[in-house]
């Protein structure tokens, strides 16, 4: 493989990185092998499962996690299986630094220690079926991609994980198409930081974790900075390849969204006003009120409601998810709206908190 900057790729607002001016020393020989770096806080539920997965990948030579302060056995837990297996490498980190993101940072240190040509971050709460490596690089090479990200398969288990998830992957698909974000010519850049690999000279040209520091969406802002750079990405849907259950509790996926959503649907009050103009059934819900007096408009509105329940269904299946899940749609409205009215007020007031840390949020999501 041969990963060179493509000539027209349209730059990222705000990139200081171009390919004319960063010339980077070519990918070649296709069987190139893989460091993964696995950041982990507190992660004791999901960080075996995800570990034995990254052992059944034989193009995976090393296996870095990087205990981020963790305060439950997570760091115990990797001993172990370091124990049974030489690939694994447990570091620690210090603390965050001023400016940086706690994930970001615990990225950029495993990436230091990474022999691999090949560097893929993955979440802990992601679990690598058999082959999904070798299918990264045979990605990478029919594309002469210099980044590979995987969506993956999310798994849910309680009521409000089947409401929520579908519902904001649904819109996140809406937002970031995969043929818009694989077109060269688009200025759409996205991947999911739960499967993200990328080539080290290509990290390295774009300046690595270092360039998105304090980025709440590093795995965004890697992915636009790529595509500024002109490298090809393949950003594909990772069903059969990847899964993850993301949050084990409400209050995990209540907080975990209230960081991200409003950033993701856009970062601006306007974006905010147009996206739950979009999502919310006013006129249904205002009709089924009027109904308590009036029987007709009692009947339309559950008509119009079950029409956007049904055009719900039809992005469900699109999107590879049960399309029973239409069954939940109104809990998904109303949740949606509330977590991305409350991430909204986290990144006014700029403060949000993640996994027992507060992270200081300027107007534009970035840390101040």
């Amino acid at each position: 493989m041969n990963t060179v900057p493509s000539s027209d790729a349209v730059p990222a607002e705000g990139t200081v990185i171009s390919a004319a001016s960063n010339p980077v020393e070519p990918i070649s020989a296709p069987a190139e092998r893989i460091s993964a770096i696995v950041p982990a806080r507190d992660e004791q539920t999901s960080i075996a499962a995800c570990l034995d997965a990254l052992l059944q990948q034989p193009e995976v030579l090393e296996i870095i996690v990087v205990n981020d302060q963790s305060s439950d056995r997570t760091a115990e837990i990797v001993r172990e299986r370091m124990q049974r297996e030489s690939r694994i490498k447990l570091i620690a980190t210090d603390g965050v630094p001023q400016g940086w993101v706690g994930k970001n940072n615990a990225a950029a240190r495993g990436a230091m220690l990474a022999t691999q040509a090949w560097l893929l971050f993955v979440d802990a709460d992601a679990e690598l079926l058999p082959g999904a490596c070798a299918r990264a690089i045979e990605i990478a090479n029919e594309a002469n991609a210099g980044l590979v990200s995987f969506s993956p398969e999310q798994l849910t288990a309680k009521w409000y994980e089947k409401a929520l998830i579908p519902f904001i992957f649904c819109r996140l698909a809406r937002k970031f198409p995969y043929a818009a974000v694989n077109d060269a010519k688009s200025s759409i850049a996205a991947a999911n930081g739960q499967f993200l690999m990328i080539h080290r000279s290509v990290y390295d040209a774009i300046g690595g974790h270092s360039a998105v520091c304090g980025e709440i969406l590093e795995d965004v802002a890697i992915a636009k900075r790529v595509k500024a750079a002109g490298y090809p990405l393949r950003f594909v849907p990772g069903a059969g390849v990847v899964r993850a259950r993301m949050y084990r509790s409400f209050g995990a996926m209540w907080q975990g969204w209230k960081k991200n959503i409003y950033r993701l649907m856009g970062g601006t009050p306007a974006a905010l006003r147009a996206e739950l103009g979009d999502v919310f059934p006013s006129i249904p819900f205002l009709l089924i009120v009027f109904g308590l007096w009036y029987p007709l408009a009692l009947f339309a509105g559950v008509l119009l409601l079950l029409l956007r329940q049904l055009r719900y269904g039809t992005e469900l299946t699109r999107n590879q998810y049960p399309f029973v899940l239409i069954l939940y749609y109104v809990p998904a409205v109303l949740l949606y709206a509330a977590v991305l009215l409350a991430s909204y007020r986290g990144h006014r007031g700029g403060r949000l908190a993640w996994k027992g840390r507060d992270v200081v949020v300027g107007p534009a999501g970035k840390l101040t």
